[in-house]
């Protein structure tokens, strides 16, 4: 089973529009991917601002930075441990 995850961004980012794209796949075979716009929490902004996109598992909150590729998004899902950020 697939974990729940979080794809942070923001509006008008290239490269979170590229990460979209990259997880399609991943999504139409079952992954549940919240897009979570930074913009909206100073907070979020003050952690991932420079970072962004970042897929974050929910089950253990292990975080992987772009850039990123199909083959690392896969041992990130399969890992528990895995630690990529």
């Amino acid at each position: 089973m697939l974990p729940e995850c979080q794809l942070f961004g923001t509006l008008g980012c290239h490269l979170c529009e590229l990460a979209e794209g990259l997880l399609m796949p991943f999504v139409e075979n079952g992954l549940q991917v919240e897009l979570v716009d930074i913009a909206e929490d100073e907070s979020r902004v003050a952690h991932y601002g420079l970072r962004i996109p970042v897929l974050r598992r929910q089950d253990n909150g292990d975080e992987l930075d772009w850039p990123f590729e199909a083959g690392q998004v896969a041992a990130f899902l399969r890992q528990p441990g895995f630690s990529g950020g």
